[in-house]
């Protein structure tokens, strides 16, 4: 499997400014996804940015950057799905280069690692499936079968079935597993991207399992807080040795 790597990277984040390239335990966030996806084998790595500062640090870091992305495609509204046919097509129309898998890989997700991509990869490749996400399971507390749904006069019932709260399983043993996709890896077979239905994941999808502490999505200074400490309780890194 031909396997094209993109990192998704743009410039505006209102959440926190200047994110991509703000230092997370020494490091611009942005080289953590860099090192991760270049330790897996993986036919080529592009970034996609609007961003001149990013795209020179993403170069820099050892990451190619064939285009700069159009700014309608770097809106804070702007999905997933346009940027990456865009990244594909780009390719195929300006190098005649055709991969069979498109990765996408957000720098929000740093503590991924080459290990958790190489096996989401190889999971895609031997189920046959249409694409592969990356997921950690949810807590017994935030389990979807334990959610309210409350109405317009302030009535709560239980959200998946709408039964009385009285229904509500108590013990968390008695809680079928539930999973939540965790940002930190997408990849799909190209031809879903532009089928009928254009999409990131076809119909038939692959979970991930990954586990707590390598799925820290950072969208505010908390998150960023918690991947800080992550980072620091990880053993000794053989790439970055902490001088």
């Amino acid at each position: 499997m031909k396997v094209l790597g993109i990192i998704t990277a743009r410039g505006g984040s209102k959440g926190i400014p200047g994110k991509n390239l703000k230092l997370l335990a020494g490091r611009p966030l942005l080289d953590y996804s860099i090192d991760a996806a270049n330790d897996t084998p993986l036919d080529r790595l592009i970034l996609s940015t609007e961003d001149k500062r990013i795209a020179d640090a993403a170069r820099s870091l050892g990451c190619e950057v064939p285009f700069m992305r159009p700014a309608e495609l770097a809106r804070d509204e702007t999905p997933h799905l346009p940027v990456i046919q865009h990244a594909v097509k780009w390719l195929k129309d300006n190098e005649g280069y055709q991969p069979d898998i498109a990765l996408t890989l957000q720098p929000t997700s740093p503590l991924r690692s080459a290990a958790d991509i190489a096996a989401a990869l190889r999971m895609l490749e031997l189920s046959g499936a249409d694409s592969v996400v990356s997921v950690n399971e949810v807590s017994a507390h935030a389990h979807p079968m334990r959610m309210l749904h409350v109405d317009g006069s302030g009535f709560a019932t239980l959200f998946v079935n709408g039964q009385p709260v009285k229904r509500r399983i108590n013990r968390r043993q008695d809680l079928p597993r539930a999973w939540v996709m965790n940002g930190a890896i997408y990849a799909c077979r190209t031809e879903i991207l532009f089928a009928a239905e254009p999409s990131m994941y076809g119909d038939r999808v692959v979970a991930y399992p990954m586990p707590p502490e390598r799925s820290i999505s950072i969208d505010d200074l908390e998150d960023w807080a918690a991947a800080e400490r992550a980072i620091a309780m990880r053993p000794p890194d053989h790439h970055h040795p902490s001088t």
